[in-house]
């Protein structure tokens, strides 16, 4: 890819620029020693004083030409020559993702490392903090209100109201309602918890009784049935006998099954249950019967529409109190992030227990998630192209590098100086 081609943010532009810089600045050191060197070679015979400034130009020379190799010899071949082992980081940018790679994941994304700095976040105690601020609470609603706004606006579609007509009622068809209905009235009396709700009908019908209008009730039709008794004026006398040893027996039949859990009438009760759930579980013709009651339910005209008409009006309410001011939606959901901020904050043992099982689950994630990290970073070095790689690098990194020139153009000069003082001071 060609340089020109790169679009550079004001921060890389910025970079570029100090870069470019930092160039001249060591480009400017070298022609000057160069000049310098010159100048002192011309001179030399004039006074010995010159010959100092020509070994320190010649090798600042040295210094600047050999790192400006090692530089230049990073990122591209210096002068265009392909001599071994430059253009170091374009030949070796697999290589360089792949280390890369492991740098960052071995000891910025290692368990312990991450763990501990998990344990020190306390994600309870500051989701706590979060969510029982005012401000945060109405925030946190404003953008479950708009993400509930726009998915209303999607689901209002005729094609998504057919899915879900027919998403449920095609659910509905796979229900096998006897053998659900068994399995219910199997929970419902396992361990003979029935045998509670017959002492508590019984208990309700015998309360009923004992009202006063229910046993003239009973009173009049006992004694509508009482035709020979009528004619001479004992019916009602009779209706109302009857209903007092009605009552009564009630009465004594729930003493009786209370202080015997034997009781025949119990056990008559046990076995109607038992054989009413194995038939509902094994009998063909009661499933059957079941099946095409439940067709004919789901395919009557009547429940589409009623499934039609929910939907709409579910969604027409939620659109409704969404768009108003005070959105009773809105408002439930701030206080219960309110309330369940405040919530965490009071109960140190349920933020203790969030933290630990954060704690808990984070390894298999981190050693899960590690790994994809790892590949993204070599599969994306793999892929950036090798010219826009190498600038971005260098336009990062370079500026520093520069440095390196410059130093070893001035840390070079005084080397030659410092051997050309040695050299003379022992008589060469």
């Amino acid at each position: 890819m060609n340089k020109a081609t790169f679009t550079l943010d004001p921060a890389a532009a910025e970079r570029q620029a100090a870069l470019v810089r930092m160039k001249r600045i060591a480009l400017g050191l070298l022609v000057g020693a160069a000049l310098l060197y010159a100048l002192a070679t011309v001179l030399g015979q004039s006074h010995p004083g010159w010959h100092y400034l020509a070994a320190f130009a010649e090798a600042a020379m040295v210094g600047a030409v050999a790192d400006w190799f090692a530089v230049v010899a990073l990122f591209r071949h210096p002068l265009g020559l392909r001599i071994p082992h430059t253009a170091i980081i374009p030949t070796n940018k697999a290589r360089i993702g792949r280390n890369l790679a492991n740098f960052i994941c071995n000891n910025f994304l290692g368990t312990p490392q991450v763990l501990a700095k998990l344990r020190e976040f306390d994600a309870a105690g500051r989701l706590a903090g979060w969510l029982s601020d005012e401000r945060h609470a109405q925030q946190l609603a404003q953008h479950l209100a708009a993400a509930a706004r726009y998915l209303l606006s999607t689901l209002d579609d005729e094609r998504v109201r057919h899915f879900l007509r027919s998403t449920v009622l095609a659910r509905l068809e796979q229900i096998d309602v006897s053998s659900l209905a068994g399995e219910v009235l199997g929970l419902l009396t396992a361990d003979r918890r029935h045998q509670a709700l017959l002492d508590e009908l019984l208990r309700q019908l015998a309360a009923l009784l004992e009202e006063e209008s229910i046993q003239e009730k009973v009173a009049e039709v006992v004694a509508s049935e009482l035709k020979l008794l009528r004619l001479v004026g004992l019916d009602a006398v009779a209706g109302r006998i009857a209903t007092r040893k009605l009552v009564s027996g009630l009465g004594n039949l729930i003493g009786e099954m209370g202080e015997d859990a034997e009781h025949p009438l119990r056990l008559r009760f046990d076995d109607f249950m038992a054989h009413s759930i194995e038939r509902l579980r094994e009998d063909p013709a009661l499933r059957q019967r079941g099946r095409e009651l439940q067709s004919e339910w789901l395919a009557h005209p009547a429940l589409a529409q009623y499934l039609h008409g929910l939907w709409d009006q579910l969604l027409a309410w939620l659109q409704a109190d969404l768009q108003r001011s005070e959105s009773t939606l809105h408002a439930r959901v701030a206080e219960g992030a309110r309330g369940l901020g405040r919530r965490l904050q009071e109960d140190a043992a349920m933020r203790e227990w969030i933290n630990a099982q954060l704690m808990q689950a984070a390894p298999q994630w981190i050693e899960r998630y590690r790994e994809d990290i790892r590949h993204y970073i070599v599969a994306r070095v793999d892929a950036w192209p090798t010219e826009e790689l190498t600038v971005e690098l260098e336009r990062n990194i370079g500026r520093d590098l520069q440095f390196v020139r410059i130093n070893g153009t001035l840390v070079g000069g005084l080397i030659g100086l410092l051997i050309h003082s040695v050299t003379v001071a022992l008589g060469g």
